[in-house]
């Protein structure tokens, strides 16, 4: 059987659309026969089920599983709304990257493909001694990097695209959240910004476009599983 893929969906800020590009991409894979799950490592500011897997399963056509209530698609849950390192120290907890570990391989045997959702944006602690980025480039899982045309999203992007650069991470692609209303010059200069920093970075990856929820269906997902 071939090797479950997995992607790590990410963002260049918290509130940046990570949520609704992870369920609408497994959402749309599973309606093309894939056998596609999604995870949630941490989540924060949030009491019993997780709010963003939640909506995974919403977008997503698909009902709560037996691995979403044993845990699996979120290992760690938070009520308190902050980064995820001084959530869990306020919750009396830490963050162990085997814990996480294990969620995702149970998870990842029974799927085609496993989309993780990350926390905020790349650089979030994770514990005292460990970023998010880290922790997914040690176990080398490609990105998929939410951005947007909101004001700040070019500053982002660019020291997100760094931050990936260093590590020698695989990009599999960008997805520009065009969902708001952006000025139309904005969303088109930011766009040619975002080209020319891939190309400078060396980045060679699909840029995808997300219209909105509503047109959600018109966005080829699977090009970002060749990336």
């Amino acid at each position: 059987m071939e090797q479950t893929k997995i992607l790590a969906i990410c963002g260049i800020d918290t509130g940046i659309g990570k949520s609704m590009v992870t369920g609408l991409m497994a959402g749309a894979l599973r309606k093309e026969g894939m056998r596609v799950t999604t995870q949630k490592p941490v989540q924060t500011g949030c009491e019993g089920r997780p709010e963003d897997i939640l909506l995974h399963r919403r977008l997503m056509g698909a009902g709560w599983s037996e691995a979403d209530e044993q845990g699996l698609s979120c290992p760690y849950c938070f009520p308190f709304p902050a980064s995820p390192h001084l959530a869990a120290r306020l919750a009396g907890s830490a963050i162990e990257p085997e814990t996480i570990d294990r969620a995702t391989e149970a998870l990842a045997r029974d799927h085609d493909l496993l989309l993780i959702e990350g926390a905020g944006g790349l650089l979030v602690p994770l514990n005292e001694n460990l970023l998010q980025l880290d922790y997914l480039a040690a176990r080398g899982y490609p990105l998929v990097l939410v951005t947007s045309p909101r004001l700040g999203s070019i500053n982002h992007t660019l020291l997100s695209l760094e931050a990936i650069r260093s590590r020698d991470m695989r990009l599999a692609g960008l997805v520009y959240n065009l969902h708001g209303d952006a000025p139309a010059e904005i969303v088109r200069d930011t766009l040619v910004t975002l080209k020319a920093a891939l190309a400078r970075y060396g980045l060679a990856c699909r840029i995808v476009l997300l219209p909105d929820t509503r047109e959600s269906t018109s966005v080829n997902w699977k090009v970002l599983l060749d990336g």
